[in-house]
């Protein structure tokens, strides 16, 4: 009896042993999950474009300088504001990118004693964001940013009276949305696409595209009272815009000057209207002008608008990894699945610039990966505002270059995981008239094996 149970316990203990073995060896193949593979780490730096000339460099180093500055009341700050400097918003992973690890709005509400209190959708590991209402009071629509924070009890405002919106009632009655900053790297390439080049490369390949239900279309300005949105070459009116989340920005200038205005709450001679015009909360700032008669820096003559600009204009795109995260080969595989699923025909990976009198933006390659077109992303994605053409379920293709170095995805920064981000694009539905542009794109990555799916996340972190 003895003999017989020993022997059971060594035939149990080498079946079990087997069965470990078996289940540790397979789990590689039948239990993989591809997942997003992180924040691709390494130094970087806000490289000027290639082939600049010496004074075109010594334009962007100034510029520069003056995006990374800090603005207090003096020079205009306010009285609503939701940062005081460009550099708070685009920094990640260096000057010009986006969404810092560490969020600077935190220690911004209470910086030189201000009395805010820092809204409850804002923490310190979350991402820079700006708030809009998506309706008024009456129900009309609404749309606008309402900055987070006032300038009320700073040192430097001593006289200024000014609440904060009432954001925990917005949310309440779900009336609020949020937006994080755009990168601005390799922005002066994509002013420099022209609006032929943006049209031709929404008709190519229209039969695919209509099968899959992509439509898309540019955000085109229109003015006054025009009704058509045909291209008639006249000045702005008639064009793509191309530049935030919208596309509803048509040039760089505008894009810094609306920026200044909206986020740092500065009047600059683009926008001349303060956020707020509350007695006590508008003094005149410090002129801005050159004091020195004799300089020979032709940049002093320039406004801080001007160098914002100046500074994206000149601004290097992200330089791409050959061979992280996953390796060369699998970061191949993954562009071929990237065009063969179809996230190319949104995601358009190159377009060109036109000619310029900047050499170093005339005739270029663009590596954005977008079509810089408005897509209808759905009732998962929609926001409820309109700006320009583009409706509350619409948005432009986020370009992808700096995607592998990028904490935060989504208009609204609600994810840091790639994968969620891509499943995000997938919402409503073709009967219900609400379907996302991305459903069958979606649908065809889903249906990738595991592995796959690994080699095309591996692609999307690499660039």
């Amino acid at each position: 009896m003895k003999r017989y149970y020993v022997a059971w316990l060594l035939f149990a203990a080498v079946i079990a042993s087997l069965f470990f073995f078996l289940t540790e060896t397979a789990a590689p193949f039948t239990t993989f999950t591809a997942v997003d593979p992180g924040v691709r780490s390494g130094v970087a730096t806000p490289n000027p474009l290639p082939n600049l000339t010496a004074g075109q460099l010594a334009l962007f180093n100034a510029s520069m300088t003056e995006f990374t500055d800090s603005e207090d009341v003096a020079a205009g700050l306010g009285p609503r504001m939701n940062l005081d400097s460009c550099v708070g918003c685009h920094t990640q992973p260096t000057v010009g990118g986006s969404s810092p690890q560490l969020n600077p709005q935190v220690a911004f509400a209470t910086k030189n004693n201000a009395t805010n209190s820092v809204p409850s959708f804002i923490s310190s590991d979350g991402p820079v964001r700006e708030a809009r209402f998506i309706r008024n009071p009456d129900g009309s629509p609404d749309g606008g940013v309402h900055s987070l924070f006032t300038i009320q009890g700073r040192n430097d405002a001593p006289h200024c009276t000014c609440a904060q919106p009432d954001f925990a009632t917005a949310i309440a009655h779900d009336n609020v949305i949020f937006r994080i900053p755009t990168p601005v790297f390799g922005a002066g390439l994509i002013e420099q696409i022209s609006d032929s080049a943006i049209l031709a490369n929404q008709a190519a390949n229209a039969a695919t595209k209509r099968a899959l239900g992509i439509r898309g279309r540019p955000n085109i300005v229109l003015s006054g009272s025009a009704i058509s949105g045909q291209p008639n070459m006249n000045g702005n009116d008639g064009t793509a815009a191309r530049f935030g989340w919208k596309a509803q920005n048509k040039s760089l200038l505008l894009f810094a000057g609306e920026a200044y205005n909206v986020e740092m709450g500065i009047t600059n001679e683009l926008f001349q209207t303060e956020r707020d015009e509350t007695t006590g909360c508008v003094d005149a700032p410090t002129p801005n002008t050159v004091t020195n008669t004799e300089t020979t820096d032709a940049t002093e003559a320039l406004s801080p608008v001007e160098k914002f600009a100046i500074f994206m204009r000149f601004l290097a795109p992200p330089t791409p990894s050959p061979n992280f995260p996953g390796g060369v080969i699998s970061i191949a595989k993954g562009k071929s699945l990237f065009g063969s699923v179809g996230c190319a025909h949104c995601h358009t990976p190159t377009l060109y610039t036109g000619y310029s009198t900047v050499a170093a933006l005339s005739k270029q390659p663009v590596r954005l990966y977008s079509d810089l077109l408005i897509h209808d992303m759905g009732r998962g994605l929609a926001d409820g505002i309109r700006q320009g053409q583009a409706g509350p379920r619409e948005f432009r293709t986020a370009p992808l270059w700096g995607l592998g170095q990028r904490l935060f995805f989504l208009h609204d920064g609600r994810t840091s995981d790639l994968l969620v981000a891509i499943h995000q694009h997938r919402s409503g539905s073709t009967l219900t008239g609400d379907a996302s542009e991305a459903n069958a794109v979606v649908w065809h990555f889903n249906q990738l094996s595991e592995e796959d799916k690994q080699h095309l996340l591996n692609f999307l972190r690499s660039l």
